[in-house]
């Protein structure tokens, strides 16, 4: 199933965006789940949060990768929200 991870940073987080985005991309690349990634951005085009597409067996894998991404090992989010998507195009 397909799953909409979509991340608010905490406001002031953008350090901490930046001390663990390595880590982070590396688990994106690593975990073999992620169909496409990026950040939200503000106005100004400044990273906000997350929007990450998962490709997982169900709910509980999403709810694990999620838990295990160093991003929200760092507290860098406000919240996060799990959403299945469907690909139309």
């Amino acid at each position: 199933m397909l799953i909409a991870l979509i991340a608010r940073d905490k406001p002031g987080a953008l350090q901490t965006r930046l001390d663990n985005r390595d880590a982070h991309i590396a688990y994106l690349k690593s975990t073999g789940v992620v169909s496409q990634a990026g950040p939200l951005l503000d106005d100004d085009d400044g990273m906000i949060g997350s929007l990450v597409i998962l490709e997982v067996e169900d709910m509980q894998a999403a709810q694990d990768w999620a838990a295990n991404d160093p991003y929200a090992k760092a507290g860098l989010f406000s919240g996060v929200e799990l959403i299945p998507w469907k690909k139309v195009i």
